[in-house]
């Protein structure tokens, strides 16, 4: 069974393999046209500095020697340039040269800020032989009034950028093709059980179970790892998009009606797995797919990979550092071959735990009987549970929690938490009862708390905690005093009117991490008193609005949580930026480095 299925997905990759084979060395011998080769670009550093940065095509080197500048309306000053790769040249002798990137900084002296034109000259060659006339380009750059806020002058440079996205920035513009591969499939094995991932888990196991208990070990690792694919070439495909483009799609589905609606998928999914209908379709349609499905064992492989895609698309929009640093690389070089392999390499590593699922389910799963139906209507609660916390962003926290318990104490009930058990139990009988009774406890301290004030599912009765002497509750840890920025200008005259150090969080309703860093971080004492010499501002770009995301292209960012630091002059601190969750005590040290003195 499994050797047919892989033959006829071989067939129908082969023709492909073969052209990309064919096409790749054609290429290879053809030279690039010089705009493409040498792609510059510009933007203000701040109002008296613009940075210009090329990116150079593989193969490909610019001369140091040979750049000139200059502008209209305004002085250009002397540039800075930064170490070069020394080179013997048949036609000018040993030179210093750029590979991959340059970014070289223009001090302008202007009477006033605005657009301003730069005509920029450069002249390079290529490795195998062809050397290019001077290339003379227009660029246009919008210096900043006086006092603005911009990013780090180095944010963009990944070995001079110390925040961990900027270092596998790096990663990706200086190791090898497939020491860049390899380590963002390590990098996907480490989020393999982050927030992001781990919902999909119950997702896929829901699949494998709905198959009944005919499915054979082969099947259920072949819809696994048709999951695993779609995931993982949505995973590329998003993250190509986003990094060219600077917009996460996915961030832009992360509203209540997108979320419902998948929400949706899962209950009614869960409904099934209770045996309150059959999902199939139409008989005539179902005849026809099982005909074609005879061919191809496992003909649910195209809808479980829609599924996995549809997955990696609103069940994991979170921003890790190593999506991240790729998005970075991507969009600054527009390498997005190397970028989107990285990428897919990457969610197959986050993909390992959802294959041992399917490789394991054979063994795991019970073969038929009562047991069968029992295991299933358990993973029908589990998707329900899924759907809560697909919507959970969205909806009150108090609406949340009453949630939880009714998932907790409604199959309490049914496992028969408060009926006496009979005279001749068996041992799993009272095994599954006592599992019952947890929960129908879990679900009764829920309650108990939301009555009492509590928000918190974690933690339900933390609102009751009293003090040693029995008497008034003690309060939660207080939340950080942020305040919102709504766009560039207000972060800008904020900044500028703080006199001290600042912090800006980037922060949505629907950002797991960002929910992490409030509840296990910034409510930490240690971390609180360390905020308080910090001004402390929050851009929330729940919306995805125009205004929120010329915040987030401000810095570079392609979603939350984000972190940014910038010193008393208003200026953003190199090297500090954190992306991603932080726990306690790092965050601490990173505190610690943005404001020595506090």
């Amino acid at each position: 069974m499994t050797a047919s299925v892989f033959t006829c997905l071989w067939r129908q990759l082969l023709p492909f393999l073969i052209v990309l084979g064919l096409a790749l060395p054609a290429a290879a011998q053809e030279f690039l046209d010089p705009l493409v080769a040498f792609k510059p670009e510009a933007k203000a550093l701040d109002d008296k500095t613009v940075e210009v940065r090329y990116s150079i095509a593989k193969g490909y080197y610019l001369y140091r020697d040979k750049f000139k500048f200059a502008a209209e309306g305004a002085t250009v000053g002397t540039p800075v340039f930064p170490a070069g790769k020394k080179k013997h040249d048949d036609n000018f002798g040993d030179v210093e040269v750029y590979y991959k990137e340059v970014a070289i900084r223009l001090p302008l002296e202007t009477a006033q800020s605005g657009p301003v034109s730069l005509k920029v000259t450069a002249q390079g060659c290529a490795d195998a032989g062809v050397c290019y006339p001077p290339q003379e380009q227009q660029l246009s750059v919008t210096l900043p009034a006086p006092g603005s806020v911009s990013a780090a002058p180095a944010a963009a440079e990944g070995d001079a950028l110390g925040d961990e996205s900027g270092h596998i920035a790096g990663l990706l513009k200086n190791a090898g093709f497939w020491l860049a591969v390899s380590s963002f499939f390590g990098f996907g094995l480490l989020l393999a059980l982050t927030p992001c991932v781990f919902p999909m888990i119950p997702i896929l196991s829901g699949i494998i179970v709905g198959q009944g208990h005919h499915v054979s070990r082969s099947k259920s690792f072949l819809l696994s790892l048709a999951y695993v694919l779609g995931m993982a070439v949505t995973y590329a495909a998003l993250g190509v998009v986003a990094g060219l483009t600077g917009t996460l799609l996915s961030a832009a589905l992360q509203n209540p009606w997108v979320l419902g609606g998948f929400a949706g998928v899962f209950v009614v999914l869960s409904f099934s797995m209770f045996g309150f209908y059959e999902l199939q379709l139409p008989s005539f349609l179902q005849s026809k797919l099982s005909e074609e499905a005879s061919h191809l064992h496992g003909g649910h492989l195209a809808a479980v990979f829609a599924m996995g895609a549809l997955s990696a698309v609103i069940v994991g929009p979170c921003v890790a550092a190593p999506l991240a640093g790729a998005l970075l690389y991507i969009g600054q070089t527009g390498d997005a071959v190397l970028g989107g392999v990285a990428l897919f390499a990457m969610a197959l590593g986050m993909g390992v735990p959802l294959l041992l699922v399917g490789f394991s389910a054979n063994t795991l799963l019970p073969k038929s009987g009562p047991w069968m139906e029992a295991v299933k209507q358990a993973f029908g609660v589990i998707l329900l549970g899924t759907a809560l916390w697909l919507v959970a962003p969205v909806l009150p926290a108090a609406l949340v929690m009453a949630g939880w318990a009714l998932l907790l104490i409604v199959p309490a009930v049914y496992m028969h938490a408060l009926d006496p058990l009979p005279p001749r139990a068996s041992g799993w009988q009272r095994f599954w009862k006592g599992i019952g009774i947890v929960m129908l406890l879990a679900g009764a301290a829920l309650v108990v708390g939301l009555a009492a004030g509590s928000r918190d599912p974690l933690q339900p009765l933390k609102a009751l905690a009293g003090s040693p002497s029995g008497g008034s509750a003690v309060a939660a840890a207080p939340a950080v005093p942020f305040t919102r920025v709504k766009s560039v200008a207000d972060l800008d005259a904020r900044v500028q009117a703080a006199g001290k150090p600042v912090m800006l969080d980037f922060y949505a309703d629907w950002c797991v991490s960002c929910k992490e860093m409030e509840r296990f971080t910034f409510s930490d004492a240690k971390v609180q008193a360390k905020l308080a010499g910090f001004t402390l501002l929050q851009a929330d770009v729940t919306a995805n609005s125009a205004d929120d995301k010329a915040l987030l292209q401000r810095f570079n960012l392609f979603g939350p949580p984000g972190i940014i630091f910038f010193d008393a002059k208003g200026k953003e601190i190199p090297g500090l930026r954190v992306v991603g969750f932080q726990d306690a005590p790092t965050f601490l040290q990173v505190l610690q480095r943005a404001a020595p003195g506090t």
